[in-house]
This record gives C-alpha cells, structure tokens and sequence, in this order.
C-alpha cells in the first residue's frame, strides 16, 4: 500500500506539475486581485479533483464495456507517461500535462479561467487522468490500496492548490530555471516508473517470459 501510494504521489506530481500550474497561474491571472485568484485556484482545485475522482471510480467500468485488458492500458498508459517524462526532462512543452499556444492565448481574454485552462487541461490533464485509470487499476480492487492513490492526488492537489495562492511568490523564488530543475528531476523518475510500467503490460499480456 506504501509503495502505490509513493508511486502514486510521484506520478502525480509529474503529470500534474504543481509548480509549472503555479507559474502558469501567476502569468494568466496576475492582473486579477488577490480575492479573486484565490477563488479561482479553489474552484480550479475543486473542479479537477472531481475530474479526477470520476475516473478513478469509473474509469475501469469506462474501459471494460470498450474491451480494453489491465495489460493493455498498462502498457498505453506507460508509454503515454513515458513521452511525458521525456518531454519534462528536455524541457519542452507537453500537451498532456500544459496547453498549447491557441488555448494559453484563448485564456488570456477569459475573466473566469478555472474550469479552462486551470482545472483542465493544466491540473486534470490527459496525463493525470490516465494516471488515475492505470494506478487505480494498479490497486485490483484492494480498499486500502485505492485510497493510498486518493490520498496521493489528494496530497498533489493540496500542494498545486498552496502554490497557486502564493504563485507570485513561487514565480519569483523559482523562475524558469528552477521549475526546469525540479521538471527534470521528476520526469527521471517518472521515466522508470512509465518503463515498469510498460514491463508490466508486456508481461501480463503473455508477450515476455
């Protein structure tokens, strides 16, 4: 239960990237007054955490009426966290865990940006979804284990949600170097988590001794 909730924890932080979310938030709404990005990284924070906990409840139910196995979305949601880590460790921007050029610019003219782009795609991201389907699915039904992954994304929408309210501060302290560094780091690790990962799938679809 330990070791998912690590992994879990780890994963997370990769794909959702409280400090990059944090950064993004200080440029979209920096103009905005104090009370006001404080309810929109509380609204943002509430709205994905929902997005996240519907997939980690139906997100299995989702993929067994398409037919697809535990092997098979081990496997995808490997190689999707893979490309991912690559993106994190070079630094370049990933569509699955940040938005594009058109969705930041779209957002620059929107007063309320927490459902879009705060809450999805830059916390609930594609990355962080499949992250919820693949660790719950991880679990096989085990209470305990479940709710060591809740708590692991609970844990990483806390520490996104603390740093968005203290983004001017965090965009500062970091700058681009910094949230580079800590980017880097993380996406080494999520790097060998996405390769064990895919082991996994290959295995467990019977294709590797």
């Amino acid at each position: 239960m330990l070791e998912l909730g690590l992994v879990a924890f780890t994963t997370y932080f990769a794909t959702i990237g409280p400090p990059d979310v944090a950064v993004l938030f200080a440029a979209l709404a920096g103009k905005q007054g104090a009370a006001a990005r404080r309810r929109l990284a509380i609204k943002a924070t509430v709205i994905a955490a929902g997005i996240l906990l519907f997939f980690a409840l139906f997100g299995q139910a989702v993929l067994g009426h398409l037919g697809i196995s535990l092997p098979a979305l081990r496997t995808a949601g490997g190689i999707l966290l893979l490309l991912i880590s690559i993106d994190m460790v070079f630094a370049r921007p990933s569509g699955a865990i940040g938005t594009s050029g058109e969705e930041t610019e779209e957002a620059a003219h929107r007063e309320d940006i927490s459902v879009f782009p705060l809450a999805t795609p830059l916390i609930a991201g594609p990355g962080a979804i499949g992250a919820t389907i693949l660790l719950v699915a991880e679990a096989h039904g085990d209470t305990l284990k479940i709710a060591s992954v809740v708590a692991a994304m609970a844990s990483v929408l806390v520490i996104t949600l603390v740093l968005m309210l203290v983004a001017t501060q965090v965009e500062k302290i970091l700058g681009k170097t910094g949230v580079h560094v800590i980017a880097r780091v993380v996406g080494v690790l999520l790097a060998g988590l996405a390769v064990q990962f895919i082991f996994d799938g290959v295995k467990g679809a019977g294709l590797a001794g």
